[in-house]
C-alpha cells in the first residue's frame, strides 16, 4: 500500500478538535479522496486506472478527503455496495478547482441572499459541497466538521477519466484496522492526515 500511515492516537493531538477543516492526505502535486464501492466497480477502476464499467456517469458521485469520514459511511467496509475502498490519488489543482466551484447542497449553508440565487447557482453547477459532522473511529459524531464534494456531468467525467493519478484498493487495511477498533485505539492506524488548504477564492459557505 503506497499510503503513509501513522497510528492513530498519535494524529488525534494534532487535529483540529472544532470548526470546518479537510483533513486529507496530500502533497505538492496530489491528494488523497476515498470512495467506496461494489467489488465489480472497484475492480474495474483498479485495473484500468479510471472509472468504467458499471461506474455510472449519470449520477453524482461523492469523494471524500478524510478517512475516518469514509470508514464511518461505509462501516469500515462492511456495509452493502461498500464492501471495497478506493484510496484515488487527484491533481491538486482539480481538487482545488471543484471545491471552489463547489455549491452548498444546503440552502442554508450556501451564503446565496434568495433561494431562488441558490437553485439557480445549483442547477448550473456540476460541484456541490457538504460539510458533515466528522466522526471518531466508532463512528461517535465529533465537533470537527468533515468535507464531502459531488461531482456529476463535465466534473464528474474528468474526476473518471482524466485527473485520477493511481487508484488503490485499500480494502485489506481497511478489514485489518477493523479488527483494532478496541482496546482504546492502541493499536489503531490510519492514513497520516493533516489540515489542508484549497488555493483559490473561497465563499461563505466554502470558508473554514
Amino acid at each position: 500500500m503506497t499510503l503513509s500511515i501513522q497510528p492513530y492516537l498519535e494524529q488525534l493531538p494534532h487535529w483540529p478538535q472544532s470548526g470546518r477543516h479537510i483533513l486529507a492526505q496530500f502533497d505538492h502535486d496530489s491528494i488523497i479522496v476515498y470512495q467506496a464501492y461494489r467489488p465489480s466497480i472497484a475492480r474495474f477502476a483498479v485495473e484500468h486506472q479510471r472509472f468504467g464499467g458499471e461506474f455510472s456517469y449519470s449520477r453524482m458521485s461523492w469523494i471524500k478527503p478524510n478517512f475516518l469520514w469514509m470508514m464511518f459511511r461505509s462501516g469500515w467496509a462492511a456495509k452493502e455496495g461498500q464492501e471495497h475502498i478506493l484510496a484515488v490519488r487527484l491533481q491538486r489543482r482539480f481538487f482545488d478547482d471543484v471545491f471552489v466551484s463547489a455549491v452548498a447542497s444546503n440552502y442554508g449553508a450556501s451564503g446565496f441572499s434568495t433561494h431562488e440565487d441558490w437553485q439557480s447557482a445549483v442547477a448550473n453547477s456540476d460541484a456541490r459541497l457538504q460539510w458533515d459532522p466528522d466522526h471518531d473511529p466508532l463512528g461517535h459524531c465529533v465537533e470537527r466538521r468533515a468535507v464531502q464534494l459531488g461531482l456529476r456531468g463535465e466534473m464528474l467525467r474528468r474526476y473518471g477519466q482524466e485527473v485520477v493519478l493511481s487508484i488503490e484498493d485499500i480494502t485489506p487495511f481497511v478489514v485489518e484496522q477493523r479488527a483494532n477498533l478496541k482496546n482504546d485505539f492502541t493499536d489503531l492506524k490510519t492514513p497520516s492526515e493533516r489540515v489542508y488548504q484549497p488555493s483559490g477564492p473561497l465563499t461563505h459557505s466554502q470558508l473554514p
